[in-house]
């Protein structure tokens, strides 16, 4: 599976119909695997944190969310072509597992958050069996486990903000017969409706960050490590 490195950090190359298909295979072979968004933030974070870094590294799918990862590769002459982004990474794994029949468990958020966001989904993908869910403030990790397998989900989709989601699904997996595993970030909002999406004009090229700056200013801190993190890569070997 290629990939390129950025400042130490693995970023999968494919797009979101290659992901596609390699999962579908490795889900007919029983294999585990997860997907992890990969943007200019967390590479830098990764850089502070090695726990951070094997939690990137260590995963099937490392996919480029960002345009600053779509940057960095032009800059050192990769092959990433385009952004894959979590929200709408999670969006196609839904559909395809829709398609394929397979059961998905959502893990995360507030209980009126997630329950919105499984009630909205199930109205958009009417074949798709959401088998069970969970808000984040559950204590029993071990029944949550056991509610997980009894559900007999493929897909789980974890959203406890990163790197804690990526950390409980390194620690659980082992004890899951899922499949495939994603942590999700903020996702359950935006499909609950709680959280507005950048206009596609921005998405489509790539300035939800620009977008976001303008709604919530304090953001500028943030923002800057874009910057940084391009400076850093343009320097590195």
């Amino acid at each position: 599976m290629k990939k390129e490195q950025y400042l130490g950090v693995n970023v999968s190359v494919m797009t979101y119909d290659e992901i596609l298909d390699d999962l579908r295979s490795r889900i007919s072979e029983g294999k585990q695997s997860t997907v992890i968004a990969v943007n200019p933030e967390k590479v830098i974070t990764a850089n502070k944190n090695p726990l951070v870094k094997e939690l990137i590294n260590e995963s099937t799918y490392q996919i480029p969310d960002g345009i600053g990862m779509i940057l960095a590769s032009k800059v050192k002459g990769g092959s990433l072509k385009e952004r894959v982004t979590g929200v709408d990474m999670m969006e196609r794994l839904l559909r395809f597992a829709a398609e394929e029949g397979h059961g998905v468990f959502f893990y995360g958020a507030k209980e009126e958050v997630v329950s919105e966001a499984k009630r909205k989904l199930e109205e958009r993908f009417p074949t798709l069996n959401i088998a069970g869910y969970e808000n984040g403030y559950t204590k029993d990790n071990q029944a949550l486990v056991d509610k997980i397998n009894a559900s007999g989900a493929k897909l789980l989709f974890v959203a406890l903000g990163s790197p804690k989601q990526e950390l409980w699904i390194k620690e659980n997996m082992k004890h899951l017969n899922v499949k495939v595993f994603q942590g999700v970030g903020g996702s359950f909002d935006v499909f609950s409706g709680r959280t507005k999406r950048a206009p596609e004009f921005y998405r489509r090229f790539g300035l939800e960050w620009l977008y976001r700056l303008m709604k919530e200013p304090k953001r500028i801190k943030r923002q800057m490590n874009l910057p940084k993190f391009l400076i850093r890569v343009l320097f590195s070997r």
